[in-house]
């Protein structure tokens, strides 16, 4: 399966396992709630999908990587514990808590939240002095004396032998008592993932060309090279930094990210010929309606390969607003019922009301925050509504003798009105993008491309659907028109003797 597909599978073990009867106690009994294995090769997403979990499932989550474990840190320290047996006094061995127990406790302790999940990676590389203690906290979740608290999921997760010399191979026993899921590298599930992330527009583009390189590793006389997923992601995040600042993005700094010469060097020479088709096509220009004839005729005499770069750039730029302008949505919409609340009130209990919300948010902010179960989004989303909090006390103060409401609803109001103009101006640029398309490419395979990144683009989708663009409305009826006239004509084709 994919990462996507392990993603869901996880998420709906952990409900299932969480559940309760009418007296409160879990349905699968924790005996039997057998830890989820994840076994894939490196980089590919396995403990992000882990916070993710966390984050939609409001739960916490803690993290330990077993490479570094020994027995005695995972099992606790030994120390002498007098005692009395039938009138005589022993010294008996007990044992600390181990150190993982208690990073349970505490994020329990610090965040408020009771239940979650213990992720530990890297299971198959515990040292040889732990490896007989796995089997009894597989089967018992038990490390030494401890048990892991009720309410906790295990999941483990683990390299193949052919990634890592340090892995051990399980027994038969130890994996009767996994629920072993073996993900594989998949690219289609990562760029759902590269979307909503916010990968760099280059990098999608060249694997959307080079699709083989997303996750690619070979063994060589230099010895092992490797490109990963986690790879893309991080020089994405270099990427922009380095636009930002105007540093040079050259093969040095590629190749401190894909550990593989060959691919370093093409998608070097692609991020050089990606930045001279934005400058070539003056891709804001396009958006803003201002189709020059010089960028048509070149999109009609280009290559396949610059034309989906070229439609790349364009549908990367109108994603990238709209997400930020769905996400300014989303804060205003949960802005709504707290201000609601303040109609009716006096200038001292609006004030009081406002740091009492901003109060409130930052302890929510720090106990999702300590739980691991924050997303960057939400977290991205409070921080917003704290700021407004803050903004909105300190006009009361400049704005004295004004009407108190007046002045938050205002402000609020002002927010509204810049995100509804910021929504009819992205209506605008889509309408310019299919205009562009249909010039330059008509009811090519490009059109298709495009109504397809829209509509499987979560937030271009949600925007559509909300806002509406009569443009993608109509191709997309044209599109599902010819496919269906060409099913018709399959279907007499088989008919025919």
């Amino acid at each position: 399966m994919n990462i996507k597909q392990a993603k869901d599978y996880i998420k709906d073990s952990v409900k299932m396992y969480l559940k309760k009867d009418e007296d409160g106690e879990y349905r699968i009994p924790i005996m039997r709630q057998r830890p989820i294995f994840l076994l894939g090769a490196p980089g590919i997403g396995k403990t992000a999908i882990m916070e993710q979990i966390a984050a939609e499932l409001g739960i916490a989550l803690v993290s330990y990587s077993m490479t570094h474990h020994t027995r005695q840190s995972a099992l606790g320290l030994p120390f002498i514990c007098h005692k009395e047996f039938d009138g005589m006094q022993y010294d008996v061995s007990e044992y600390t808590m181990s150190e993982i127990i208690a990073s349970i406790y505490d994020t329990m302790e610090e965040s408020g939240v009771r239940e979650g999940i213990l992720f530990l990676d890297e299971i198959n590389c515990v040292s040889e002095t732990l490896a007989p203690s796995m089997l009894q906290f597989l089967q018992y979740k038990v490390f030494g004396r401890h048990r892991v608290p009720d309410g906790w999921v295990i999941v483990t997760a683990g390299n193949p032998p052919e990634y890592n010399k340090s892995v051990r191979d399980f027994d038969v026993v130890t994996y009767d008592r996994l629920r072993v899921l073996e993900v594989e590298a998949d690219y289609g599930a990562w760029k759902i993932y590269a979307q909503e992330k916010g990968i760099h527009a280059a990098i999608l583009q060249f694997l959307e060309l080079k699709k083989d390189y997303f996750y690619h590793i070979e063994t060589t006389i230099k010895g092992r090279l490797y490109v990963t997923a986690r790879g893309w992601e991080d020089l994405s995040e270099v990427i922009k930094l380095a636009e930002e600042e105007e540093n040079r993005v050259d093969e040095t700094l590629v190749g401190q990210f894909l550990r593989n010469d060959a691919i370093v060097r093409e998608f070097t020479a692609y991020y050089d010929l990606y930045n001279k088709y934005k400058k070539d096509y003056h891709i804001s220009e396009i958006l803003d309606g201002r189709i020059a004839d010089s960028a048509v005729e070149r999109a009609k005499a280009a290559a396949f390969d610059e034309r989906l770069s070229l439609l790349g750039m364009l549908i990367d730029k109108v994603q990238e607003e709209i997400r930020e302008n769905m996400e300014l949505g989303d804060c205003l919409g949960e802005l709504v019922a707290p201000l609601k609340a303040l109609q009716g009130k006096e200038g001292a209990q609006i004030s009081e009301l406002l740091e009492k919300y901003g109060q409130t948010k930052e302890k929510q902010l720090y106990s999702r925050e300590r739980a691991g179960a924050l997303s960057a989004a939400e977290k991205k989303k409070d921080r917003y509504i704290l700021r407004f909090y803050g903004e909105a006390r300190g006009e009361l103060t400049r704005q004295e003798g004004e009407s108190p409401f007046a002045v938050v609803k205002q402000l609020f109001d002002t927010r509204v009105a810049g995100m509804k103009e910021e929504t009819r101006r992205i209506q605008e640029r889509l309408h310019a993008l299919f205009t562009f398309v249909e010039k330059a490419f008509e009811e090519g395979n490009e059109m298709l491309i495009l109504v397809t990144e829209l509509t499987t683009g979560k937030r271009s989708a949600e925007f559509i659907s909300r806002f509406g663009c009569p443009d993608y409305q109509r191709h997309n009826e044209k599109l599902m028109l010819s496919e269906r006239q060409a099913q018709m004509q399959k279907a007499i084709a088989e008919l025919e003797v």
